[in-house]
C-alpha cells in the first residue's frame, strides 16, 4: 500500500459487514485503541487472580509498529502520544506480572 492510501476496512456491525474507508494513521490509532482494551481486559484478569496467555501479543505490538514505520513522518509523530500511553499500558502490565 502506498504512503497516505485510503484503507478499506470490513468490519462487522450488529451481525452485517458495513464498508468503513479510513487513513493509515486512523487505523494505526484504532489498532492501539484495541490493543488498551486488551490489555485493559488482562489488567482486571490479572487482578482478580486469573492466569493470563498474552501470546501473539509481541506480533500485535509488531504490527502496529510496522504500521506507524510506514505512515509519512507527520502522521507518525502524531501518533506518538498513543504509542507511548500503549507503552505505559504495557510497562505497568509488565510489572504487575513480575510482582505476582
Amino acid at each position: 500500500m502506498r504512503r497516505g492510501a485510503a484503507l478499506t476496512v470490513w468490519k462487522g456491525w450488529g451481525g452485517k459487514l458495513c464498508r468503513m474507508t479510513s487513513t493509515p494513521q486512523k487505523a494505526v490509532l484504532a489498532a492501539v485503541d484495541e490493543l488498551h482494551g486488551v490489555l485493559s481486559l488482562a489488567e482486571v484478569l490479572l487482578i482478580t487472580g486469573r492466569t493470563l496467555d498474552l501470546g501473539g501479543l509481541d506480533k500485535e505490538v509488531a504490527a502496529i509498529c510496522d504500521a506507524v514505520a510506514a505512515l509519512p513522518p507527520e502522521e507518525g509523530r502524531a501518533a506518538r502520544p498513543a504509542l507511548t500511553d500503549l507503552l505505559r499500558q504495557v510497562e505497568g502490565l509488565h510489572g504487575q506480572l513480575r510482582a505476582r
